[in-house]
């Protein structure tokens, strides 16, 4: 009996122990405590029965008890390693078996599966979008045991492919209805995404993130994406997702209401989807339209980002719809009214207005004075001097300046302003400032071939002609007489104010000789000159310091009526024939010289003879020795 109770207690305690540890399903432990129980059962009914033999048959007192205690070690082992077995079989690798987690190290997370021996599975299958374990020691986690073990005698186990059979059924089920998921972003594989389904990896590819390709990846980890399976392979355990066919689906539903109602001259409400330089692309629901820079305000814009950015949502009106080519042109300013409609009655001519300063060009500066409404102030209207080389030495952009309305015209939307009229125009006091006459002193600032411009003050210069520079000397450059910076001396000879004109001379602070000359000759003058040029018309003889007469060749003849052939540098005695003062032109004749002193003969041959008088042939002869030496 006492080896009978052993035994019994031993298995008892054994079973009890393994079963203990395993934690087997119902129906195992079930299946396991029945066979034990048999067995017990058995030994129980059959050790009675071999006591009682032993009692009433003492014969061979030993035999029975040990061929009995050998059969019950057996069936016990036998017991045991079908249970074994069967708690094997139980975390095998087709089963979803749950365990605890014991610890988390750099690579691996142990857990407890309940076997004789732990198991561990790669940390990487628990790590969050942010590479964080979602578990922490004592927490329960679902496993599957992977084939062989681990060095250190470590069950290989892998919660992915748990997570998977687990979320498995509704994974297809979502496959085959055609129905969105949920799926969150873990990180950025070759070729796409891998993301998270009720536990399970699914791999969705770069090209089904989004309606187009999408360069930042890694910005979308944590990201939670409504997406639709696409392929299913369980036997590889493989999930590919994607979020473009849903994307397509809702563009193409929104396409069709936004259709509905699309128009010409429609207004709509839209979202900012993409800048360029030339305008921006506006999503209207599910079909794109361009809203092009020109028509986004009535002002101008030197980059669609001054108005809009991207995800602004906005109003715009259809400007014009391509059914064929689904082409949207898209108008913003049209949602106002055009500011240059009463733009003549807003700025009428003379008014001051001040505005802001967008552009300034080599021709002057536009001026912004409404949303919409800009004014040109052209260089020459800016300052009253003439000086400024370029706007930008008196505004930059930015500035705020006041102006004067010069002139509207709203066909051309066109304003045409003024700054200078806003100060005093020192021409307008000229007159009483420096009356004609008057002599001035100033800097020579310029010279050109037609004359020097002297500054007499700031912004005020007047010009001397280079006919103004001298009396007698021909010049035929300013340089000639005046150099730059030289400060010099001149008389006021005429005031343009509307023109800006002032008319200086220099030569008049000298004696007019042409006035002097006239008042000293008179016509038939005989006067002795010099040939200064020769003309194809005549020769150009100088008769005083100064002052040139001309010559005609028909005058250049001698007495017998023989031209002379005048070269420069040779003097001759001229008759003035002709004067005008006015044009300052003296007119000389040689031929009536001679004719001059043949009347002088014939008025001496008419006068009595006296007794110291020459006769009649003396001054026959003497006439014709003065032909002959002539």
């Amino acid at each position: 009996m006492t080896l009978f109770d052993e035994t019994t207690t031993h298995h008892s305690d054994s079973a009890t122990a393994v079963a203990t540890e395993t934690e087997p399903t119902a129906t195992e432990t079930t299946s396991t405590e029945q066979s034990l129980t048999d067995q017990n059962v058995t030994q129980q009914d059959q050790a009675p029965v071999a006591t009682a033999g032993a009692e009433q048959t003492p014969q061979a007192p030993n035999s029975a008890p040990a061929a009995d205690d050998k059969h019950a070690g057996e069936d016990f082992a036998s017991a045991l390693e079908n249970f074994t077995t069967e708690t094997e079989e139980a975390v095998g690798e087709d089963r979803v078996i749950k365990g605890t987690v014991l610890k988390l190290t750099a690579t691996h997370v142990v857990v407890d599966i309940g076997t004789k021996s732990e198991g561990m599975l790669p940390i990487s299958e628990v790590l969050d979008h942010e590479g964080k374990p979602k578990v922490k020691p004592g927490d329960e986690i679902e496993v599957m045991r992977e084939k062989g073990q681990t060095e250190e005698g470590y069950v290989n186990l892998s919660h992915q492919k748990a997570a998977r059979i687990h979320a498995w059924e509704e994974i297809e089920k979502a496959h085959h209805e055609k129905r969105p998921v949920k799926a969150t972003v873990i990180e950025r594989t070759k070729g796409g995404l891998t993301v998270d389904i009720l536990g399970a990896r699914a791999f969705l590819p770069g090209s089904q993130v989004d309606l187009r390709p999408i360069r930042n990846l890694d910005g979308m980890k944590g990201q939670t994406l409504e997406v639709t399976v696409i392929k299913v392979n369980k036997k590889r355990g493989n999930i590919v997702v994607s979020r473009k066919e849903l994307l397509e689906g809702e563009q193409n539903e929104k396409r069709s209401k936004t259709l509905e109602h699309l128009e010409e001259g429609s207004i709509l409400t839209g979202v900012v989807k993409n800048l360029t330089e030339y305008g921006a692309f506006v999503d209207l629901g599910g079909l794109d339209g361009l809203l092009h820079i020109t028509d986004m305000s009535w002002g101008r814009l030197t980059h669609p980002r001054d108005l809009v950015n991207v995800g602004d949502q906005i109003q715009v009106k259809v400007l014009k719809y391509d059914k064929e080519k689904q082409r949207v042109s898209l108008g913003f300013k049209q949602l106002t009214p055009d500011p240059w409609l009463d733009a003549e009655h807003r700025y009428p001519v003379g008014a001051h207005v001040s505005g802001r300063v967008i552009s300034v060009t080599d021709y002057g500066a536009f001026v912004e004075l409404e949303q919409g409404i800009e004014g040109l102030v052209h260089v020459s209207e800016m300052t009253w001097s003439k000086r400024m080389k370029h706007p930008s030495k008196l505004v930059n952009v930015g500035d705020q300046v006041e102006c004067v309305v010069l002139n509207v015209n709203p066909g051309e939307r066109r304003i045409s302003l003024g700054m200078r009229q806003l100060a005093e125009n020192p021409w307008d006091a000229l007159h009483d400032k420096y009356p004609v006459g008057m002599t001035v002193e100033g800097r020579v600032r310029n010279l050109t071939d037609f004359g020097a411009f002297i500054e007499i003050e700031d912004g005020i210069d007047g010009l001397v002609h280079v006919s103004n520079l001298s009396w007698t000397k021909r010049v035929k450059h300013p340089s000639e007489v005046l150099k730059k910076g030289d400060r010099v001396k001149a008389v006021v000879l005429a005031i343009e104010p509307d023109k800006r004109r002032l008319s200086l001379g220099v030569k008049q602070l000298q004696p007019d000789v042409w006035e002097t000359f006239f008042a000293a000759h008179h016509v038939g003058d005989v006067i002795h000159g010099k040939v200064l040029r020769v003309a194809a018309f005549g020769a150009f003889v100088e008769i005083a310091e100064g002052v040139e007469g001309l010559c005609h060749k028909s005058e250049a003849v001698d007495g017998n009526g023989q031209p002379l052939h005048l070269e420069p540098g040779v003097e001759h005695d001229f008759k003035i024939i002709k004067m005008s003062p006015e044009d300052k032109k003296v007119g000389l004749s040689i031929r009536t010289v001679g004719e001059e002193a043949s009347r002088s003969e014939v008025e001496a041959y008419k006068q009595p003879v006296s007794s110291t008088s020459s006769t009649i042939g003396e001054l026959i002869s003497w006439k014709r020795a003065s032909n002959e030496n002539n």
